[in-house]
C-alpha cells in the first residue's frame, strides 16, 4: 500500500530537511576551506592557526574539527576536488580520439579554467612545507586512478585495461612536469601552455 497523505507529507518534509542539512554542510565545508586557503596565502601555512581559520569562517574550533581534522586536510580537500574534476572531464571527452589525446584535451580544458593566481599561491603554500610536499605526492596516485577509471568507462574492453593504465601513468607524469615548470616560471605563461609542451615531449618519445 502507498503512504497515507499525512505520512507522505511527513516523508517529503524529512527528505527536504535532509537535503537542506546536506546543502548547509557543503556550504560550511566550502567556507572553511576558502577561509583557510586565503589565510595560508596571506600569512603562510605554518603561521596560520586553527583558531584563525575558524574565526575567519565564522565557526567555533569545535565545529572546525567536525569538518576537518587538521590544516593539512584543507589543502587535501582542494586537491581531491581537482581529481574529481579530472575524472568527469575525461569521461565527457568525445570517444573519436585516442586515449592519450582524450586525457590531454580533458586536462587542457581544466587548466584553461584555472584561477592561475590562486593556483600558483596554493602551490607555493605546499612547497613551503616539507610535510605538505610529501603529503601532496599522494594526489598524483589518486589522479592516475581517476584517469584510469574514466578511461575504462570509455573503453570497457578488458583487453585494453593494461594499455589504459599506461596512458593514465604517463599522462599524470606529463601533468606533473607541466605544473612544476609552470610553478618554477612563477606562472609566466598560462598553465595550458606548459601542459601542451609536456604532452608534445611525451608523444615525441612514444
Amino acid at each position: 500500500m502507498g503512504l497515507s497523505l499525512p505520512a507522505k507529507v511527513a516523508a517529503d518534509d524529512k527528505v527536504a530537511e535532509e537535503g537542506l542539512r546536506e546543502r548547509k554542510r557543503r556550504e560550511t565545508l566550502a567556507r572553511i576551506a576558502e577561509a583557510g586557503l586565503k589565510l595560508f596565502m596571506t600569512n603562510g601555512y605554518e603561521e596560520t592557526t586553527l583558531e584563525a581559520i575558524a574565526e575567519a569562517a565564522g565557526i567555533s574550533r569545535r565545529t572546525f574539527f567536525y569538518y576537518f581534522k587538521s590544516k593539512e586536510e584543507i589543502l587535501l580537500a582542494w586537491q581531491s576536488h581537482f581529481t574529481q574534476l579530472i575524472r568527469a572531464a575525461v569521461i565527457a571527452e568525445p570517444s573519436d580520439q585516442s586515449p592519450i589525446d582524450t586525457v590531454k584535451n580533458a586536462l587542457l580544458k581544466l587548466t584553461g579554467n584555472y584561477n592561475s593566481e590562486q593556483s600558483l599561491a596554493l602551490d607555493r603554500v605546499i612547497r613551503s612545507s616539507p610535510a605538505l610536499i610529501s603529503a601532496s605526492h599522494a594526489k598524483y596516485i589518486a589522479q592516475e586512478q581517476a584517469i584510469f577509471e574514466a578511461l575504462c568507462v570509455k573503453w570497457p574492453q578488458a583487453k585494453r585495461r593494461k594499455s589504459l593504465r599506461y596512458v593514465a601513468m604517463v599522462a599524470v607524469g606529463a601533468l606533473r612536469l607541466a605544473i612544476e615548470s609552470w610553478s618554477n616560471d612563477n606562472g609566466r605563461r598560462p598553465p595550458a601552455a606548459y601542459l601542451r609542451e609536456s604532452f608534445a615531449n611525451l608523444q615525441g618519445i612514444l
